[in-house]
């Protein structure tokens, strides 16, 4: 159950909310499936399919956000939209104008959206109240923030705000490459990207390639930054960090695998005992990487 993409936010240190108080806050917004003419629905839905909104274990916190969106191609819509303006064409001896036309698509539209497929999508939010951090495992910054309008509608006043160090990570993966040297408990994996701070945006990406420093330096001295960085921390976890400190490609590694493995009987053992080595080693990564940036940057 890792999360594969992180994307970190900083709450109080400590939070003071029990999984109680958690659970009957998002029961304002609970997932329902949209009707005939939704779009777009949204809501929280059990992480565990059990019916809890929030699965507490350990002190930590694990909900599931929920949405179902209704797919309905434009090629669809153009396609009936068509034949239906021929059918219009033929009746009143002149082809339809343009808001005719743009009327004609709407109604196609609305009477096609019944029948459209549901797809749902599960976005799966972490809290770790006494450490302060809420992490949302996804990839685009697009979701993160309808996962975050959602907690908004539910928690009043949520106090979350983005990570922030004070060495960007940017300049930093520049210069862990440039000396050819990782951080303390981090190594340099095979991937990463280079890119022009100039207008041009010329890009340089090495995959599943060895990094050659002295290559990697005449790319820099040409004016090129590092946006992403495959490392592993601790020999137990492999990411991928990128500029904008997102957390991508998380994997834990067999050592990792094993003491999990070791430790579950059952399926819920299972589950809680993935949860609590996530949230306890990804606790410390976080530590180990904000230390590389010189520190956590806090609002006054």
């Amino acid at each position: 159950m890792w999360f594969k993409n992180l994307q970190l936010y900083r709450l109080p240190t400590p939070w003071a909310i029990t999984a109680d108080q958690l659970s009957e806050s998002l029961s304002q917004l609970v997932f329902a499936p949209g009707g005939s003419q939704d779009l777009l629905s949204v809501g929280w839905a059990s992480p565990r399919d059990n019916g809890e909104l929030v699965h507490a274990s350990n002190g930590q916190f694990l909900l599931n956000f929920r949405a179902e969106k209704k797919l309905l191609p434009a090629t669809v819509i153009n396609q009936v939209a068509k034949a239906k303006a021929q059918d219009i064409e033929e009746q009143q001896g002149y082809k339809p104008g343009r808001k005719q036309m743009k009327d004609i698509k709407e109604e196609v539209r609305i009477s096609l959206l019944p029948r459209a497929f549901g797809v749902l999508k599960d976005t799966r939010v972490w809290i770790d109240a006494n450490n302060g951090w809420l992490v949302i495992d996804a990839a685009a910054s697009a979701k993160c923030d309808e996962v975050i309008q959602a907690l908004n509608k539910c928690i009043e006043k949520l106090p979350l705000t983005p990570l922030q160090v004070v060495l960007s990570p940017a300049a930093a993966m520049t210069e862990w490459l440039s000396s050819d040297q990782a951080p303390a408990n981090f190594t340099v994996d095979q991937d990463a990207e280079l890119r022009a701070v100039s207008e041009s945006g010329a890009t340089v990406r090495y995959v599943r390639q060895s990094i050659e420093a002295d290559e990697v330096r005449k790319h820099i001295a040409n004016g090129k930054q590092c946006t992403r960085l495959a490392m592993t921390w601790a020999d137990k976890v492999s990411f991928v960090l990128t500029d904008t400190l997102a957390i991508k490609r998380v994997a834990p590694l067999d050592i990792l695998k094993e003491q999990a493995d070791a430790q579950a009987r059952n399926d819920d053992e299972e589950f809680d005992s993935d949860f609590i080595l996530m949230s306890t080693e990804l606790n410390f990564l976080f530590q180990d990487l904000i230390q590389a940036l010189d520190g956590e940057k806090r609002n006054a």
